[in-house]
């Protein structure tokens, strides 16, 4: 039920208005609302066109929310979760299965990552200028494993290795799966962090109904 002005957000912020078309992808900006090990809590802020890239979100659970504007969403989850199947060679493609491939305009219904499905591997592209809300649980972690990786996504084709893909799925559907290979994070994805001036994080402490 979260809304656009439950942070503070409005189409009339000047982020949502570049000062000039400029060449190549524009740039990206957001501000964290709340972060801890558990959770994060943040927004994204893109202009037209503004692009992140396809990336995952590994052993994390991802709840978006889009707050204003329309966004092309791509998303996919592995054909083979399971991490002991993965080749040697990451610059080797994987095979996945897309789960979305649309264009959502707020206000729209939150949808939900998970570590294996829902399209934990996903792409934003902004259509209008646009503001995503974002909860990851848990957080981004090098050290605890959880870190972001990139992908380039190529279409599904039938010259490559059918094997590795389980019995059960159709591949009269050739168009819904794709190869995704893992690239270095893109030299043209600009993110610029702001401070966060919306409605502040009240904590209260919540005493056990146990408790003596």
């Amino acid at each position: 039920n979260m809304k656009p002005e439950d942070v503070g957000l409005s189409s009339e912020l000047l982020f949502f208005k570049p000062k000039s078309a400029g060449k190549g992808t524009p740039g990206v900006t957001y501000t964290s609302i709340y972060q801890s090990k558990n959770f994060s809590l943040c927004i994204f802020f893109l202009p037209p066109t503004a692009v992140i890239p396809l990336h995952n979100h590994p052993e994390m659970t991802v709840f978006n929310k889009l707050l204003l504007g329309s966004m092309h969403i791509k998303s996919y989850d592995w054909v083979d979760p399971d991490p002991s199947n993965v080749p040697e060679l990451s610059s080797q493609p994987r095979l996945a299965r897309m789960k979305t491939d649309k264009v959502f305009t707020a206000p729209c219904n939150t949808s939900v990552l998970y570590p294996t499905s829902g399209g934990n591997i996903h792409s934003f592209t902004a259509v209008t200028a646009c503001a995503v809300l974002d909860v990851l649980g848990p957080p981004y972690s090098k050290d605890d494993g959880r870190d972001c990786t990139y992908y380039r996504d190529f279409p599904y084709s039938s010259c490559l290795d059918r094997a590795i893909v389980k019995a059960e799925d159709n591949f009269k559907d050739a168009c819904c799966y794709g190869w995704l290979e893992e690239i270095e994070v893109p030299k043209d994805l600009k993110m610029d962090r702001i401070p966060y001036l919306g409605p502040q994080i009240e904590k209260q402490s919540c005493s056990s109904p146990y408790s003596s």
